[in-house]
């Protein structure tokens, strides 16, 4: 069987180039444990990995928190709140007025010796951003395993009831097609889903944020296993909008893994494409000498993923 990573990662991409901005959000991911597995999961995360940041590594993420420069904190995993060192970082980092993102399976919430957490993330004014990858039953289960729907249900209860989903704290919802498509229009399906979950949970969120499957690690191999992953990306290349090329989030984020290396983005960590291009693996070390405005995003096929269509990123559609 062909490798994902290997199709993906090739010369003689014919993705635009592009240049970083000034970096004002910091993703960090905290390591690859998670209580999950999930079938669209680009990080391979699940409950056997044990790649997980260090107590030095986690230190110099707050020493370039104190730079200055950095305005968005956006955690990761795996499930992050499963690394020792997350409630540090939060804290760490809301001290200094740095705005933190918690990308959350909300499944976590429910888990013995987490059910603290809302709680906690309503004290510090943490951001959720939550993955809930449609308003039915079925299809979640389908993505991410039985019974995780009615838990999600459930966590997003335990927000509410701490205040989130309301004007002063920020639960975003992330929805991921299910299969070998594109997104439909986020505003369209925002509307569904908060009649949906209103009708049948009374629950609420801020925002929904769509995002295109990327087509590395374990979706990647879906597609090959099922024989789609050339179709596939034929219908990312085919919907490419250049308009999305000035939002996409390589632009203005910097990826960093649980050893502190640097990439450009989360997908290009996990096909191991280190920042600023081949021959390098720069550490988060560098980002205390200066920024890395100005130098050349790494770009490769599965880019193609970021711009069709409505575009896609960390914060949903571009367009």
């Amino acid at each position: 069987m062909r490798d994902s990573r290997a199709l993906l990662v090739r010369s003689g991409t014919d993705f635009p180039a592009l240049r970083r901005r000034r970096t004002t959000i910091l993703q960090v991911n905290l390591g690859y444990r998670c209580n999950l597995s999930c079938v669209h999961c680009h990080v391979n995360a699940g409950p056997t990995r044990t790649e997980m940041m260090s107590a030095e590594t986690a230190d110099l993420v707050i020493e370039v928190l104190r730079r200055g420069h950095i305005e968005t904190l956006d955690l990761t995993g795996g499930a992050p709140e499963m690394s020792p060192h997350f409630r540090r970082l939060v804290r760490e980092a809301r001290a200094l007025g740095v705005t933190v993102i918690d990308r959350c399976n909300l499944t976590i919430l429910l888990e013995p010796g987490y059910e603290d957490l809302p709680a906690f993330l309503a004290e510090q004014g943490v951001q959720v951003v939550a993955s809930l990858p449609c308003y039915l039953e079925e299809n979640v289960n389908k993505q991410r395993g039985k019974g995780v729907y009615a838990a999600s249900i459930e966590a997003i209860r335990r927000l509410n009831r701490v205040g989130y989903g309301g004007d002063s704290l920020i639960l975003d919802l992330v929805y991921n097609p299910v299969g070998a498509h594109l997104p439909p229009p986020q505003a369209g399906l925002q509307d569904d889903y908060r009649r949906e979950l209103a009708a049948r949970f009374d629950i609420h969120f801020n925002r929904l944020l769509t995002i295109t499957n990327m087509p590395i690690s374990r979706f990647g191999a879906v597609l090959l296993a099922h024989h789609q992953f050339d179709d596939y990306m034929q219908l990312l290349r085919s919907n490419h909008n250049p308009a999305n090329l000035d939002d996409v989030m390589c632009r203005n984020t910097l990826s960093v893994d649980y050893q502190g290396y640097l990439y450009d983005c989360d997908f290009n960590q996990m096909l191991g494409l280190a920042q600023g291009g081949a021959g390098r693996h720069p550490h988060l070390r560098e980002v205390l000498q200066g920024d890395k405005d100005g130098e050349p995003v790494y770009v490769a096929d599965h880019c193609f993923g970021c711009t069709a269509g409505a575009g896609s990123s960390c914060g949903g559609a571009l367009a």
